[in-house]
């Protein structure tokens, strides 16, 4: 089986920490996104995943080359010259993708983190016999996107409305898709919307059908969306593999921390927090629903809540950092300084507050 994930453009919205690393690389919960992905789709037998790119393909390859060897699955790119939207890259790696085996093929955005119920996706699929699948997950404010009308016994999509201002239903596409490859006859190569052009053709020949997600669902390509999302994955890891879970008298909830990483004495840690590889956490530090990116060192006493450590960075004692604020890569930030919500470039040493939310260049 096949997959392919969207990778798209430049990660902006998830600056200053796509700077470094186009955004698939950048770590969730200890592990680069489109690693979460990948395994997922390894695990429901897919052995070739093509990711449709259009910035820094060589770096993405080249980072990946390690886990095609350790997950034994193979991993290309498919390149865009211009952005061609949700569904253009779909016609672009169509050599890519269809085998003659008339066998389905997955399709993600790199940005959702999910349980990734693709095995049940696979089942759904057999046994509607439609052209296409699609996940749908429950929101509480439908009017913020676009909503799937779809009959609740079958799961047969029946429309899209976009942004509704009055009530049509609560499920929204969570994108991940299973589809045939005639599909892809439906598709031109030219920037195409996958949700607003071909789905809406394969509703209204009968074809589209969706399936509720089980779990917990979030797109997490801006960071307070991140931090949200780690919570639920971290809660969802509870549920099914707590040993993976660090435990201890300074562990508060649900906490993530490396093996390789060394946390001080008298510290506090939790909830909703991941320490990643090569950390240094000095005594009496206090981490509540953030990240710490591979080697990063926080000295003592230091306080850091609802923000995301870029790799390789200092926080330095008794510094106060909360508020979504985002240190990108090697940000040294001096003892006693406070910030509240920066957004910090590459390579900067912090040493005066920072007092309202502001980047600093």
């Amino acid at each position: 089986m096949k997959a392919l994930i969207l990778v798209g453009g430049f990660g902006t919205r998830l600056r200053p920490l796509t700077l470094s690393f186009p955004k698939p690389l950048v770590d969730f919960a200890n592990k680069p996104m489109i690693l979460h992905q990948i395994e997922a789709l390894k695990a429901v037998g897919v052995d070739e995943v093509v990711l449709a790119i259009n910035y820094q393909p060589e770096v993405m390859l080249n980072f990946l080359k390690d886990f095609e060897t350790k997950l034994e699955i193979k991993i290309t790119c498919s390149q865009e010259t211009e952005p061609l939207g949700t569904a253009g890259p779909l016609a672009l790696a169509r050599d890519k993708l269809v085998d003659g085996s008339g066998e389905p093929f997955f399709v993600l955005n790199s940005d959702v983190i999910s349980e990734y119920p693709l095995k049940e996706m696979l089942e759904f699929h057999k046994t509607h016999g439609g052209e296409a699948s699609i996940m749908v997950t429950k929101v509480d404010e439908p009017s913020k996107y676009g909503v799937v009308v779809m009959e609740e016994s079958t799961g047969k999509v029946e429309k899209f409305v976009e942004k509704p201002k009055l009530y049509v239903g609560n499920k929204i596409n969570a994108g991940i898709y299973l589809l045939n490859p005639s599909v892809l006859d439906k598709i031109e190569l030219r920037p195409t919307s996958i949700e607003k052009e071909t789905f809406p053709k394969i509703a209204a020949a009968q074809g589209l059908y969706a399936m509720v997600l089980p779990g917990f669902w979030m797109d997490i390509g801006q960071p307070r969306d991140y931090i949200t999302g780690l919570r639920l994955y971290l809660d969802s890891l509870r549920k099914k593999s707590p040993a993976k879970l660090t435990s201890g008298p300074h562990i508060v909830g649900n906490v993530l921390v490396d093996e390789t990483a060394k946390i001080g004495e008298g510290c506090l840690i939790g909830p909703d927090v991941a320490i990643g590889p090569g950390c240094i956490v000095e005594s009496g530090v206090r981490l509540s629903r953030c990240t710490v990116m591979r080697g990063v060192r926080i000295k003592k006493h230091a306080c850091i809540s609802s923000s995301i450590i870029g790799w390789h960075s200092t926080v330095g004692q008794w510094a106060r950092i909360e508020n979504m604020t985002i240190l990108g890569e090697d940000v040294h930030v001096s003892d006693e300084i406070y910030s509240n919500g920066g957004v910090v470039l590459p390579h900067k040493e912090i040493k005066t507050n920072i007092l309202k939310p502001e980047i600093v260049m």
